[in-house]
């Protein structure tokens, strides 16, 4: 009676019933990786997809001799909005730059102890390089039309020191940087502040375009470009 009472309770330990610490994985947790540590988010893979095709449409709308009509008008409109906004947009835009942007996506991840995110962040940072390059390679062909706007659009207002009046300009490095890293961090927010990096990714977009340094196919496609990695990222550590 003593050996089978045993048996009984190694069986109810082992395998009859979860650990105190332990919460079955319920079915909208993702899938479970190999390791069996942190399940896999399959909604991020939709987000990469989205980006993938947000930045496969800017690149084919972009390989044309010229810059488009409608992207005249777009840009004309954006760039030419009140000067007071430039006060309003040039705090989010220094996200875009590699060591801001970087620093501050680790601080997030510390914040919530998500060391796996903290990773991601530095991953984000380091394949924003790459892909730059990469999109940067595929147009070429094109890197003549798509310079900045203060040598592709006749009278564009350049605003700030630092807005380079010519060179390639596509697609935005900043956006890319804030695209990836805000999607990377957004799975350690709750509730209404998971809308917060991607209302930051708006406002430098449109803060790209006003200040003269991008025409709006550039921010497009640094948007999917971004999306797509972070997308890809967060599935994994978010």
């Amino acid at each position: 009676a003593i050996g089978a009472l045993g048996l009984t309770q190694q069986l109810g330990s082992d395998g009859g019933g979860a650990s105190p610490g332990h919460r079955p994985r319920q079915a909208g947790d993702g899938v479970e990786q190999a390791d069996g540590l942190r399940p896999m988010n399959i909604g991020w893979f939709v987000v990469s997809g989205v980006g993938l095709l947000i930045a496969a449409l800017s690149i084919v709308a972009a390989r044309r001799p010229d810059i488009p009509p409608w992207e005249v008008r777009v840009f004309r409109a954006v760039n030419r909005l009140p000067g007071w906004l430039y006060w309003i947009l040039w705090l989010p835009m220094q996200l875009g730059n590699l060591v801001v942007g970087t620093l501050l996506g680790l601080i997030a991840a510390r914040r919530t102890h998500e060391w796996a995110v903290a990773v991601g962040v530095v991953l984000a940072m380091v394949l924003k390089l790459v892909t730059e390059r990469v999109v940067r390679h595929e147009m070429t062909d094109y890197l003549t039309v798509r310079e900045r706007p203060g040598t592709s659009q006749p009278g564009a207002v350049l605003r700030g020191k630092d807005v380079p009046s010519h060179g390639p300009s596509f697609p935005s490095g900043h956006v890319i940087l804030v695209a990836a890293i805000a999607t990377v961090v957004a799975p350690t927010l709750s509730g209404v502040l998971v809308g917060g990096p991607f209302l930051l990714i708006v406002l430098v977009m449109l803060g790209r375009v006003y200040v003269g340094a991008h025409n709006p196919l550039d921010v497009t496609a640094g948007l999917g470009t971004g999306l797509l990695l972070g997308g890809l990222i967060a599935a994994f550590v978010g």
